[in-house]
């Protein structure tokens, strides 16, 4: 799990220091994992939302976090692997002036980026901090709304992620989580890989999976609010699998998805937090 942790670090420290349109042709950002792929193709279309900043798109994403995430005016907000501050710029201008934003990412390069983004923007009510998502720096039950865009799969103890996530959320606080999940087995080659775990495929679980493990950290009223089928190219699969695993791959049942799926905390949560 370390040594994955340090693969993530790596790679994000150098997408960190690129630009969107640098980081497109590679399936995992700033470095290709072999042919030339429009990593991209995960992501969705900022332009007309409220607060997006084009100089905090990376092109990381695989949805929109904030479109379902019911963030009102005066709302702590934590954004789980921040990157440059994109969703964070966006859940300010939902929160307003009297709301609170904080960004937290694994990434010493990415947090300089998104805080000097934010200085930019003159923005007092955003932070950003480092932290590991598996043991988030943050106090019991101070959240109101949890956000993450892509990052979930990234993180290898999952259960641990959306535990912590429960900790840190008020109780009827809730989370709102784009992510990518599977349907079916991935290819061996394709799932052993640990440059694609950083490019956000081979860390991914079973859509089953990753949903009962939400559930069991205790959130109810579980929903996928939207769902996409993700493509990968053929020449970047056929760097994994063979021809004759490609076109089984390709005509059986197995898929990678992007999902934004909600959940709340209910009151009395039973946690043994301070918010109970």
């Amino acid at each position: 799990m370390e040594n994955i942790k340090q693969i993530v670090k790596e790679k994000y420290s150098e997408i960190a220091k690129q630009t969107k349109e640098q980081n497109a042709p590679s399936c995992c950002g700033a470095t290709s994992c072999g042919s030339i792929v429009d990593y991209t193709i995960f992501s969705e279309d900022y332009d007309n939302l409220k607060g997006y900043n084009p100089d905090a798109d990376l092109g990381l994403g695989c949805g929109l976090p904030t479109e379902y995430a019911g963030i009102k005016l005066g709302d702590c907000v934590l954004d789980l692997g921040s990157g440059a501050g994109n969703d964070c710029f966006v859940a300010r201008a939902l929160v307003g002036e009297s709301g609170y934003v904080a960004g937290l990412d694994f990434t010493e390069a990415m947090i300089d980026k998104a805080r000097e983004n934010a200085r930019k923007l003159g923005f007092t009510n955003v932070d950003f901090i480092q932290g590991d998502i598996e043991n988030i720096p943050v106090k019991w039950g101070v959240v109101d709304v949890v956000i993450s865009n892509c990052v979930l799969n990234l993180v290898p103890d999952k259960t641990k992620a959306f535990s912590e996530i429960n900790r840190v959320l008020k109780q009827g606080g809730h989370f709102c989580i784009s992510d990518v999940v599977l349907q079916g087995e991935l290819p061996k080659g394709l799932k052993e890989d640990a440059v694609m775990y950083a490019g956000c495929v081979s860390g991914a679980l079973l859509r089953e999976e990753y949903l009962q493990i939400i559930k069991d950290a205790g959130f109810k009223n579980v929903e996928v609010k939207k769902e996409k089928k993700i493509e990968l190219p053929d020449d970047l699969l056929l760097q994994y699998i063979s021809e004759s695993d490609l076109a089984k791959f390709k005509t059986g049942e197995t898929g990678i998805f992007s999902i934004t799926v909600t959940g709340n905390k209910p009151e009395g949560c039973g946690c043994g937090c301070s918010c109970s």
